[in-house]
């Protein structure tokens, strides 16, 4: 080892492995060794939130012999660790000569230079990486360790970003579609169950005539073969005694929340024009069905989601912001404010209130009817949680109409193969 030289290594060391090892002791040789941890919300900036927290991953580096100092990096932008501990080396896997990381390479070896200081690449180490370990894992994925990933999200990332799921499939869909822009890799963070979606597959009006506990099946069913936490769409949750089974049966399965909405009576879905006959709950009643899903959960980690449907019956900013107030002091973790406008100008006009108050929870929007608002629009705007919720089921039935149309129109299927999905394709969707 170099006397007083210092080598500076970043990791996430999600999972520790041979790779990791074989770095740090490449790094020995050089000098003092400084690790650069990776925060959770670093690693959320690149690929999916490590399964262990940044203070359990913490505790595995300190116990490594060969290393002597740890550093929180809070980012995958180097410049200031390197400008502020200007260290003598830097030591990185070669393989970010390649794909998303190739801008930072470029931007550490220009500061180095600056520093005078020195890169060095170690060859990746073949046939082991944590991503692929974790892959592996999927199997092995408890409830309760899938329960805590969303609150874990809401806490290290700037918006987490839920898509409707409503089946195994497209379960798999949202837990494997990813694409790369900028300098970053855009994936969805969670699923969601609606109801609406749920009804709709089984030929059901949306009005709760599909029952908890066909519902319940399905979502076995999407748990089973994806690793990405889950929202379900509760409606009203139903009768105050029967919510702790609901509960229990939520957790046993892994699902990570539960929204309830303060409607009561027979359900009408609140994007309908005509809301005549719809009726809110008082906020005293709602607040005691939050109440009794607090008092049953069984983990903290399993977050209760409170949905205001003030604007949906043209109640106001008033009485969404007292029943927001009212629902956070209750116990609801996240908040969804409702709206059918197709501009976000009256959930912005909540937000910009309700997030200067001591009452403020992450907030929860559904942009079904405002679809130009962006995301970045969202969370300029207090909101960190979007959930595309019934989009996977809208874009499917008119593929299937327009297929089953074709066939007909030309008593074969030919013409429809070059704009549908082989069987191959089909067939390697499941791993």
């Amino acid at each position: 080892m170099k006397k007083n030289k210092t080598v500076y290594v970043p990791l996430a060391i999600d999972i520790l492995h041979s790779g990791h090892l074989n770095i740090i002791k490449i790094a020995k040789k050089y000098g003092k060794v400084v690790i650069g941890l990776l925060s959770d919300s670093a690693v959320a900036e690149y690929k999916a939130i490590p399964s262990l927290e940044y203070n359990e991953r913490y505790k595995i580096v300190k116990s490594l012999k060969d290393v002597n100092q740890i550093i929180k990096q809070d980012t995958w932008d180097y410049s200031y660790v390197l400008n502020t501990l200007k260290p003598d080396y830097f030591i990185h896997g070669d393989d970010w000569k390649r794909g998303i990381q190739k801008k930072t390479r470029k931007k550490v070896i220009s500061i180095l230079k600056k520093n005078k200081g020195k890169l060095i690449e170690v060859p990746y180490t073949k046939n082991i990486s944590s991503s692929s370990i974790k892959s592996d894992l999927i199997t092995h994925l408890t409830p309760t360790s899938r329960i805590s990933i969303l609150k874990r999200l809401i806490e290290n990332k700037t918006v987490v970003r839920v898509l409707e799921s409503h089946s195994p499939l497209s379960g798999l869909i949202a837990e494997n579609t990813k694409i790369e822009k900028g300098k970053k890799i855009q994936q969805f963070d969670a699923m969601w169950s609606s109801s609406l979606t749920d009804s709709s597959v089984k030929g059901k009006p949306d009005n709760q005539s599909l029952d908890f506990s066909s519902r319940f099946s399905g979502l076995g069913d999407i748990l089973d073969v994806t690793t990405k936490p889950l929202i379900f769409d509760a409606d009203n949750g139903g009768r105050l005694e029967h919510l702790p089974f609901a509960i229990r049966t939520l957790e046993r399965l892994g699902v990570s929340a539960i929204m309830i909405e303060d409607k009561i009576g027979l359900k009408k879905n609140s994007l309908f024009a005509d809301q005549s006959g719809a009726k809110q709950d008082s906020i005293k009643d709602f607040c005691q069905k939050i109440n009794s899903i607090k008092k049953n959960r069984s983990s903290q980690d399993f977050l209760i989601g409170a949905r205001i449907e003030s604007f949906i019956l043209g109640k106001g900013l008033n009485d969404a912001l007292n029943r927001a107030k009212a629902y956070s002091k209750a116990g609801a973790d996240i908040i969804l404010i409702h709206s059918k406008e197709n501009n976000p100008k009256e959930i912005f006009s909540f937000s910009k209130i309700f997030k200067k108050t001591k009452y403020y929870k992450p907030l929860v929007a559904v942009p079904s009817t405002y679809s130009k608002t962006t995301e970045e629009m969202l969370v300029k705007n207090g909101f960190k949680i979007v959930i595309y919720a019934n989009h996977m089921l809208r874009a499917a039935y008119p593929a299937m109409q327009n297929a089953a149309e074709t066939i007909l129109k030309n008593k074969r299927s030919f013409e429809l193969e070059k704009k549908i999905s082989s069987v191959k394709e089909v067939i390697n969707l499941i791993r």
